[in-house]
């Protein structure tokens, strides 16, 4: 017999979690100092704004 998923319910919405974890990887790279490191969770952060601006879009169809 197969695995079973793991399933449970989100209590917060995608765009919540989403805006939380960018500012978490915001804060992260504050305390950082210049370098590839800061860089990488910058971008993380970027990436998660474009993730929910398109999940924005999506939900507006």
């Amino acid at each position: 017999m197969g695995l079973k998923r793991r399933r449970f319910k989100q209590t917060e919405s995608l765009e919540t979690r989403l805006t939380q974890f960018a500012q978490d990887m915001r804060d992260q790279a504050e305390r950082k100092p210049s370098g590839d490191e800061r860089r990488a969770l910058l971008k993380r952060a970027h990436n998660a704004d474009q993730a929910i601006d398109l999940e924005r879009q999506l939900r507006e169809r």
